[in-house]
């Protein structure tokens, strides 16, 4: 244990901590992604000197554009509308010509001409196409502009890293249509960036492309350029189809991607455009992999795939859509640890981290190429991997992920607890790796009640619910796998695991389970989110679940918007700390859950409905991954977090979890039974409609209906041998 590096150790730094210098909200407020493509605009879809800010357009963590502005006459045009279009496709932006002078004399008056910019994401390209009408009753000529270029920056780099060499950009201008950018990397891979113009320009230089445009009264044109992002490990081919093609290609992906599960409307249309919001984000985010639908963290920091969020957001989005959670199953058993790997924080059996493809990771600067350095991952697997059985009866898939099942339990017990203590901890085995291992993975997010940092090993609260949850559905996969001595084995580890739990993590002066057991197993006994989302696994007593949402609820904790990740009288609070104080959407939906599943439904509905006003104040009404923890205010909006992602995976289930909750909804395949305990719907809802829910083969429409105190649930139409079952 010598060898192992330490959280709280006084070395301990955030080697990867994000640099934040302005917002990303403020500056580059249009987002779009497709597979492993994303970019970030401002409002009038341009990027202009983005700095160490992830605005451009950016394939597998590398930015292949960096510069894009579209100048009228070398003004930029004045700004009319602007935004994504409610399916997450196309970025639609309206703009004008400013009044153009040419000396004292007018040229040119404001609002002559219209200019519509439609851009979208497909295959690795950024299509765009530039409209410009006329509307004067005279001809009109101006010229048109486009500057761009190409920095090839690394995402680590614009996270604020330096590095002491990097490869070579060239750039070229072939056939008068095309400027071609090539940066051979450090790593020997060949990244491009083809701008291609169509028409063809009057003038193209290695970072300009020139129109001369004469426009006869009402007249209309079109100019076509296309951004394709490419490396020489890739097959490239021609882009063909001008701009329609890919357009309806794009289309056509979007409406599949929300076809997955179920679908949700309500008597609220404000609830039904954060439930739109939440599918779109959502349909946006999944990438198909060779092993099916994963859904990658969020953009701009995350777009990949990560252990804990995927997991985390299949099981928010199990109920509705089961096919989710086999996508990132089978995704993440292929990535399984097979041996040790002290860099990649590696060992056998664990659960894929992260994975990346830039050139840093490729090269080891950073160890993020296939990383393992978290503590939680290896118990979600297993844990979702039962309850996607219990959603779906899907036995073939569990018969073929059962030796990655076993491999996952056998890391708790052996690289888990190196102790032998009983609990899984966490430590770091290169000084490179993440110094925190649990979801809250900040240098500073474990603490004392003094505000001193917790040295590790660390045992955090969550990471024990997760291991008892995945030994429970352990052994009911074992079970229906015939192992019947595996599953009492694991039967009974998980019930001396939650007795143990119990004695010492439970801090009865604070009404709370500790946040973590340091590593000399001394109890960190500040209140934190962490202790709700521990009743999300039923490892706790009944009595102390009510007690811990009591204390969840105190104006301490939950700020009126969301419950906070640390309470406002701990010494290391701050509102707009990452970890310290702030609000996370998926934090605050698995302990509706837990909430929930011990009944609780007024604190359950008590967040559904703060999180929802939250949402009212948001672009898009879109949840991002966590916002500032300040008090909620009458008439002021919930404060901003400047470098948060949205849309975040985790985030963006939110509303679909929280239902869930509500409604104590569970699905029971071997039952072929909907279950509903209890349902309450929050106050912001007077009825809501679940269509195409399905469970097997078979499939039901419901309405749920406030009476008074209670909600009726009526079967619309349903196909196939299901049953709804009741409990109040």
């Amino acid at each position: 244990m010598e060898a192992k590096i330490l959280p709280g150790s006084p070395d301990d730094i955030s080697t990867f901590y994000i640099q934040a210098t302005e917002s990303i909200q403020l500056r580059w407020p249009r987002t779009l992604k497709q597979g492993d493509t994303f970019a970030l605009f401002d409002a009038l879809g341009d990027v202009i000197e983005p700095g160490l800010t992830p605005g451009g357009i950016f394939h597998n963590d590398t930015r292949h554009l960096s510069g894009m502005q579209l100048l009228i006459n070398g003004h930029r045009p004045v700004l009319l509308s602007s935004a994504v279009e409610s399916d997450n496709v196309v970025l639609t932006v309206d703009l004008s010509n400013p009044d153009l002078y040419q000396g004292d004399a007018l040229i040119l008056a404001r609002e002559t001409l219209h200019v519509r910019r439609s851009k979208f994401l497909w295959n690795g390209t950024c299509h765009e196409r530039i409209a410009v009408h006329n509307f004067d009753l005279k001809p009109q000529s101006c010229w048109l502009s486009l500057n761009f270029a190409a920095d090839f920056a690394d995402l680590f780099e614009i996270r604020g890293l330096q590095r002491a060499a990097r490869g070579e950009i060239t750039s070229a201008v072939v056939g008068g249509t095309k400027t071609l950018f090539r940066y051979v990397g450090l790593d020997g891979v060949e990244r491009r960036s083809e701008v291609c113009f169509d028409p063809k320009p009057a003038r193209l230089s290695k970072h300009q492309a020139l129109y001369h445009l004469t426009l006869k009264p009402g007249m209309r044109t079109a100019i076509i350029v296309n951004v394709r992002c490419t490396n020489s490990s890739q097959k490239r081919g021609e882009i063909v189809g001008g701009f329609s093609v890919p357009y309806r290609a794009a289309r056509r992906g979007a409406a599949r991607a929300c076809s997955l599960g179920g679908s949700v409307t309500s008597s609220n249309e404000l609830a039904n455009r954060m439930l739109h919001r939440a599918s779109a984000d959502i349909s946006m985010l999944i990438t198909d992999t060779p092993h099916g639908p994963y859904p990658y963290a969020g953009t701009p920091w995350f777009s990949t795939p990560f252990g804990r969020d995927g997991l985390i957001t299949a099981l928010q989005m199990l109920w509705l859509d089961p096919a989710l959670a086999k996508g990132v199953l089978r995704y993440l058993a292929a990535h399984q640890a097979t041996e040790l790997d002290e860099r990649a924080d590696a060992e056998p059996g664990k659960i894929l981290h992260e994975t990346r493809a830039c050139e840093m990771a490729v090269l080891g600067e950073v160890p993020f190429g296939h990383y393992y350095g978290s503590v939680d991952s290896t118990p979600l697997f297993v844990m979702l991997a039962a309850r996607y059985f219990e959603r779906s009866g899907d036995i073939e898939t569990i018969r073929a992920l059962w030796p990655n099942i076993e491999a996952a339990l056998e890391w708790i017990d052996r690289y888990g607890d190196q102790d032998g203590d009983g609990f899984v901890e966490y430590y770091r085995a290169s000084e490179d790796g993440l110094a925190n291992q649990g979801w809250k993975d900040s240098a500073d997010s474990v603490m004392h009640a003094d505000g001193k940092l917790a040295t590790g090993p660390i045992a955090l609260a969550e990471v024990q619910a997760y291991v008892y949850a995945a030994r429970q559905g352990a052994s009911l996969l074992a079970a229906r796998l015939g192992e019947a001595r595996k599953a009492a084995e694991l039967g009974i580890a998980a019930e001396r695991l939650r007795l143990a739990f119990e004695e010492k993590f439970w801090v009865p002066e604070l009404g709370c389970y500790a946040i973590a057991l340091d590593g000399a197993k001394r109890a960190c006994k500040v209140r934190s989110s962490n202790a709700g989302q521990v009743l999300y696994c039923g490892i706790a007593s009944p009595e102390r679940a009510q007690i811990l949402a009591d204390t969840l609820m105190t104006p301490e904790m939950f700020s009126g918007w969301g419950i906070r990740t640390l309470a406002a009288d701990a010494p290391r609070f701050n509102p707009m700390a990452y970890h310290n104080g702030s609000v996370w959407p998926h934090d605050n939906a698995l302990i509706a859950l837990g909430l929930a599943r011990y009944g609780l439904k007024r604190p359950a509905s008590a967040i559904f409905e703060g999180l929802f006003d939250a949402a009212t104040h948001m672009a898009m009404m879109r949840f991002p991954e966590l916002f500032c923890g300040f008090p909620r205010r009458r008439g002021v909006a919930p404060t901003w977090y400047p470098v948060a992602c949205a849309p975040q995976a985790w985030a963006s289930v939110v509303p679909f979890a929280l239902l869930q909750a509500c409604l104590g909804l569970e699905m029971c395949f071997e039952r072929r039974e909907i279950r509903f305990d209890n349902p309450q719907l929050p106050g912001f809802l007077e009825s809501i409609a679940i269509n195409d829910l399905s469970l097997g083969d078979a499939s039901v429409n419901l309405r749920l209906r406030r009476r008074g105190a209670n909600t009726e649930v009526a079967i619309v139409s349903k196909r196939g041998d299901i049953a709804i079952k009741i409990s109040q």
